[in-house]
């Protein structure tokens, strides 16, 4: 009997992204958090995947009900650009917190 190796989650997905040309990849939020308190996470995954499944990377969360303390959105920037590059697309909730983000951004110095 052959013994069959485990190989990380991540390492199957990316083997089957990249033996696949046609596989949309999607920047969408991901939710998280306990009733009446929601939390999003951003998250690159494949379209075809469910809201909730398995990702490729995580690139950030959005607190919609954070307190004065607490940070209400946090991206990575530079691994968004690369997923973009690679031709993943964004949600529109997405596209427009990017935006306002990249906006604050530039407007702290």
């Amino acid at each position: 009997r052959a013994v069959l190796r485990r190989r990380p989650i991540l390492r199957r997905i990316r083997a089957l992204f990249w033996a696949a040309d046609l596989i949309m990849v999607t920047i969408r939020l991901t939710r998280r958090g306990a009733r009446n308190q929601p939390f999003y996470h951003l998250v690159v995954t494949d379209s075809r995947k469910r809201q909730g499944g398995l990702s490729l990377e995580h690139v950030g969360f959005f607190n919609p009900i954070a307190r004065r303390s607490e940070p209400k959105l946090k991206l990575d920037l530079p691994r968004i650009d690369y997923w973009l590059s690679q031709g993943a697309q964004q949600s529109e909730r997405v596209r427009s917190l990017v935006a306002s983000y990249r906006k604050q951004a530039s407007a702290s110095p």
